[in-house]
């Protein structure tokens, strides 16, 4: 089926609800001007409804192989990445000292949203890319930034993230990865990196690699680790691609989906890496990177859950199966309330995730644009937010989706299953799922709760004003936030391993109070309509999830030692 990107969710999202216009009303981002978001958001849409949605299938069905040392990637996809390079999509939040849009990230996101959702396993590519040119503009040398900046904003090169080791994986300051000062100011890079998404291609005229090592003189842990730039050719004095890199792809890993995204395994053999910050800084370099890249795997999970949606409505809208009980219905499955039930419960999820992520990009542009310290509190704590509620509901709408189908789901060729198999990783990458809550109620509390203090009050004034015009809807979200804010002191209240207990649902509980919030905003922009509907279903079916969720938040951890080994083995 056609894919037809969301835009006009998009423009009202921005319009009306995560409050795109204190970003627009900044010195820094005044060029966002209405007519600049509906441009680019109409452009984005149709780039990604007539050139990228048409690859995604056979990203699946003609995966990147490996042959003789050289990635193949998948028919279509060069044209695909031209498409996007050309037009500037690469660079749309970069500096334009660089070549780049400098344009506010929150319409980065957006864009990054949609072209997840045509096809995820090419938009990988750019994405890898748009945290990479993030972290050398935060770090790098003016050097560094002169000769890779303008080939990464063009496209002409493309980077890659290299953290994970066979020994290393969450555990990044296991990495054995080793880092030789050549005498200069270049190093030679030796050592194994595994899961490295778009770790090479043959549309780009060079890949650059961020890789994380150790000096001879850096310490145990991450602490001792630096980042280091290593090109796959080595630029020669006129900056072009000169002679190979000591460097290779050992070969491919065979996943579960994204088979159009080449995940490899890559060797350093005293590769010429140059390094990006100070000695021993890796970590900070990089989670420049990574922060990035949490906001975009969060959105990549929202994208998959509107393509996922998408097709099942397609499907339901058509298939004819059993006497429906709407006298005046279409005759198809749609009509079915269970279906209906699924279909809805798809949509207000993918709403609530998507404005979480467009309220979290709206943060990090403000806090680029004046500097204020709550702007950035807001942005650290609402990020593994983001990341693990839009990928948990990407992986929930696109299971749901195959159950639409029914059998047919379970059947290859319809592609219901294609979305399930490509979103699964997202929960898993870039921090598991469970990492981003414990990140969000050990370091994101730390400030004793204040940040997500302000999160709840905005909440409850909002809700507030909104009891006047819609009190059936606004006094449960008013509710939810104020059980949310009790949870919330407790947690700050516990030793750590009792917060990581209940972290998880912790995280899901907040994320849900988040979606009552922004359906609640949506229904009082559209009263009457069809958002107000949505958020209807939301709010008296949804947002209830969070009682049990809290409750299980906060149970501490004892109950999960009395379970002893030799018990979960039983």
């Amino acid at each position: 089926m056609p894919f037809s990107a969301p835009v006009s969710d998009f423009s009202f999202l921005l319009d009306e609800v995560v409050g795109f216009s204190d970003v627009a009303g900044t010195d820094r981002f005044a060029e966002a001007t209405p007519d600049m978001v509906t441009a680019i958001l109409s452009e984005a849409g149709k780039l990604c409804n007539d050139v990228i949605a048409p690859l995604r299938r056979d990203g699946d069905l003609k995966p990147a192989v490996l042959e003789n040392g050289v990635v193949r990637t998948t028919p279509g996809f060069a044209e695909g990445y031209s498409a996007i390079a050309e037009g500037g999509w690469i660079g749309i939040s970069a500096q334009p000292e660089h070549g780049g849009m400098g344009l506010p990230l929150t319409l980065a996101t957006a864009v990054n949203d949609m072209m997840s959702a045509s096809c995820l396993a090419l938009q990988l590519n750019p994405l890898m890319s748009q945290g990479q040119i993030e972290a050398l503009e935060h770090h790098a040398s003016d050097a560094l930034q002169q000769l890779y900046l303008p080939k990464l904003i063009s496209g002409e090169w493309a980077g890659t993230m290299n953290l994970t080791e066979p020994q290393a994986g969450s555990d990044v300051g296991a990495l054995r990865s080793k880092a030789e000062p050549n005498g200069d100011g270049t190093y030679a890079i030796s050592g194994q990196k595994i899961y490295i998404t778009w770790g090479d291609n043959d549309f780009t005229e060079n890949v650059c690699h961020l890789v994380l090592a150790r000096l001879p003189d850096g310490v145990p842990g991450t602490k001792g680790i630096s980042l280091f730039l290593v090109p796959k050719y080595i630029p020669d004095e006129n900056g072009a691609p000169g002679k190979a890199n000591s460097l290779r792809v050992v070969s491919l890993e065979h996943k579960l989906g994204l088979h159009g995204s080449p995940t490899a395994v890559m060797e350093y053999d005293g590769a010429t890496g140059w390094l990006v910050g100070g000695e021993h800084d890796g970590m900070k370099c990089m989670f420049t990177m990574m922060n990035n890249a949490r906001l975009g795997v969060g959105v990549q999970g929202i994208g998959i859950a509107e393509g996922a949606y998408q097709h099942a409505l397609a499907y339901a809208q058509d298939r004819k199966q059993g006497r429906t009980p709407v006298g005046d219905g279409t005759g198809t499955i749609i009509d079915h309330a269970d279906v209906r039930r699924m279909l809805a419960t798809m949509k207000a999820d993918t709403f609530a995730a998507r404005a979480i992520a467009l309220a979290n990009a709206v943060a990090l542009d403000m806090t680029n644009a004046t500097g204020d310290a709550g702007w950035a509190a807001r942005a650290a704590f609402l990020t593994p937010i983001t990341k693990a509620f839009g990928t948990d509901t990407g992986i929930n709408v696109a299971e749901m989706g195959v159950q639409v189908h029914g059998g047919m789901g379970f059947i290859e060729e319809t592609g219901a299953a294609q979305f399930s198999r490509d979103v699964r990783v997202t929960a898993i990458y870039e921090g598991t799922n469970g990492i981003q809550a414990m990140d969000l109620v050990g370091r994101k509390l730390m400030d004793g709760g204040e940040a997500a203090s302000d999160l709840l009050d905005e909440i409850e004034s909002h809700a507030e004003q909104a009891r006047d015009v819609m009190p059936e809807l606004a006094e449960p979200v008013w509710q939810a936030s104020e059980s949310l804010r009790e949870a919330t002191e407790w947690m700050v209240a516990q030793p750590m391993n009792d917060r990581f207990a209940g972290a998880v649902p912790f995280l899901r509980a907040f994320a849900r109070v988040l979606g009552g919030h922004f359906h609640l905003r949506a229904a009082m922009a559209d009263r009457g309509g069809a958002r107000e509907r949505l958020a209807r279903f939301y709010i008296k079916r949804m947002l209830p999830e969070h009682t049990g969720l809290l409750a299980h938040a906060r149970c501490g951890s004892k109950d999960l030692y009395d379970l002893s080994e030799e018990d979960l083995v039983a």
